[in-house]
């Protein structure tokens, strides 16, 4: 391979001249040099400010925030449909966790969309907050339909058979009725 005289990798590979008093520096030392010191310099400072103060940068951040039970919906729902209908431990688990991950949700609301509210009003989070609770009882309804298929929600009638009252005869006779 040939290298023209002013390639930057021969000057970065080349011996230099060590400081006086200090040992010769290595290659591996060199590129640390060239690669790291680069990050660390300090440029001009510029007046930035915290998206705190943009109320449009919180209100797309409390967007993002309202559609990520939505990004999680269809992953949950294949895992569920994967794991069966059989009664073991990954499909209860699978289940029990599509119906306390979206309670959880809904129930910390408040909390965490606090981090968005602004104090002068300027957000509105009540469009954010609906989103993110109809895609939380979206995936609550996926979680007890599943429950359901697996026969662990009483909906039949059988299932209530418990709390029927046997009425008592009051005669019994031995002789079978015509």
């Amino acid at each position: 391979i040939r290298r023209r005289i002013h390639d930057p990798s021969k000057i970065a590979l080349s011996p230099r001249n060590a400081p006086s008093g200090s040992p010769r520096q290595t290659t591996f030392q060199q590129l640390q040099i060239l690669l790291i010191a680069p990050l660390h310099r300090t440029s001009p400072r510029r007046k930035t400010t915290h998206p705190r103060h943009h109320p449009q940068k919180k209100q797309s951040m409390a967007m993002a925030l309202a559609t990520t039970p939505g990004k999680s919906l269809l992953m949950n729902s294949f895992m569920m449909y994967m794991s069966g209908s059989n009664l073991n431990m990954w499909s209860i688990s699978m289940t029990g966790m599509s119906i306390l991950t979206p309670l959880k949700s809904v129930f910390g609301l408040n909390s965490q969309f606090r981090k968005f509210e602004d104090a002068s009003g300027k957000v509105e989070l009540s469009t954010p907050k609906l989103i993110f609770i109809a895609l939380n009882l979206i995936w609550l309804g996926v979680g007890l339909y599943k429950m359901s298929k697996m026969r662990l929600l009483p909906t039949t009638s059988a299932d209530w058979s418990g709390r029927i009252v046997w009425k008592e005869m009051m005669e019994i006779s031995s002789i079978p009725p015509l």
